[in-house]
């Protein structure tokens, strides 16, 4: 049995999400959301470069020495598959796993709104699940696809790296693409999708301009687009999709965006309180472009959007701050749980405990994302040291 092999069935057996190697500090798993070290004595040098070599093989062992970065599944038995990331850090070799179900679940057993099963009635556009890492957008496009698959002849294909979920074909044909392994590139799979009679495209990550420009694009020609982003909800969504581009730009992709777009699934996970039996529980925001949503886009007023997705509720949509506090009314979450993950902090800041009051003063109405100006950057890596202290 591999060495890694051990590790991975405590995360298996521990019912945890993702383990984490780092050497000169013991091995880690996340389970529920938090991190927790499976054993007191730390990764040697000698040890991870000896599991990691042993699982990846020898070539992409040579690869990973040489980039210092590496994407691969591996599939520990029949039940239990993983998708890995290796990688180089200050304090030597690193690794990261997260288990990904072999059995995929139905929509209903996620808990997602029923209404999301009438993206996959599409005959073309773009349709956006979003949110952030670790958030479950994999497992809920995986749902998505497989009940189009039990249900349409369709030529579904994935372009991901890696490869997450295997599907088997029912009654349509699923081909899935690993990039770099089946192709080099995103932008290079959508472009040859848009030569192999595909009728949808999964695209595993939107996260460069070209990917992006291609996206929309494809789903123009007729094709029915899932991409991926790492927003929280329809308002930002719509705001990357634009911002990603040159300013002298931006114009044209509204009004592309305003003609492709036919949806947006936002998602977080939310820790369930023990009265609920513990473990995590999915929360979404559901976006259903119509003629008012399609206008506000070419307009660049996405602020309107809440109001529309609001007001849109009799059509399916869903606001996430309804869909938490409906969740925080059935006792599944806790209040300190509701208010970090809502939009709108003041709306929940009255439900924290007396010692959590201070904590809501200080995290005023939104998040700081919210606050800021269309156009205003902030550096990603000093932001999230900020966060990690």
């Amino acid at each position: 049995m591999p060495h890694i092999d051990r590790f991975f069935e405590v995360i298996v057996h521990e019912g945890a999400s993702d383990l984490h190697i780092g050497e000169g500090q013991p091995p880690k798993m996340r389970k529920h959301g938090d991190v927790m070290p499976i054993r007191p004595e730390p990764v040697t040098r000698e040890e991870a470069a000896y599991m990691l070599s042993e699982m990846c093989g020898p070539e992409n062992w040579q690869l990973f020495e040489e980039r210092g970065d590496l994407d691969f599944a591996y599939e520990m038995d029949e039940h239990s598959r993983f998708r890995c990331n290796f990688l180089k850090q200050a304090n030597g070799y690193g690794a990261v796993f997260r288990l990904i179900p072999t059995k995929i679940a139905t929509l209903e057993q996620l808990g997602i709104s029923p209404v999301v099963k009438e993206f996959g009635h599409l005959r073309g556009g773009l349709v956006l699940v979003t949110g952030p890492t670790g958030s479950g957008k994999s497992t809920t496009l995986a749902a998505l696809i497989d009940y189009i698959n039990e249900n349409f002849s369709r030529h579904i294909v994935t372009v991901e790296e890696p490869i997450e979920f295997v599907h088997q074909n029912k009654r349509s044909i699923i081909t899935q693409r690993e990039v770099p392994l089946n192709s080099q590139s995103f932008p290079d799979a959508l472009k040859a999708a848009l030569r192999e009679d595909a009728d949808i495209v999964l695209v595993g990550e939107m996260r460069d301009l070209e990917t992006i420009s291609l996206a929309l694009t494809a789903a123009e020609t007729g094709l029915l687009v899932f991409g991926t982003l790492h927003t929280n909800n329809a308002r930002k969504t719509v705001d990357r999709m634009v911002d990603v581009f040159p300013a002298n730009k931006q114009a044209q992709v509204r009004t592309m965006l305003a003609n492709s777009l036919r949806g947006v699934l936002a998602q977080l996970l939310l820790k369930k309180t023990p009265q609920a039996g513990g473990g995590r529980v999915a929360v979404n925001e559901i976006l259903i472009a119509n003629s008012a949503v399609s206008a506000i886009i070419r307009e660049g007023a996405t602020q309107k959007l809440q109001d529309v997705i609001v007001a849109g509720k009799g059509q399916g949509m869903q606001f996430m701050d309804d869909a938490i506090s409906t969740l925080l009314e059935q006792r599944i979450v806790s209040p300190h749980e509701a208010f970090m993950k809502a939009i709108d902090k003041n709306r929940f800041k009255t439900m924290l405990p007396p010692d959590e009051a201070a904590l809501g003063n200080a995290a005023g109405s939104a998040p700081d994302d919210e606050k800021r100006a269309p156009g205003d950057f902030v550096k990603p890596a000093r932001r999230a040291t900020r966060l990690a202290r």
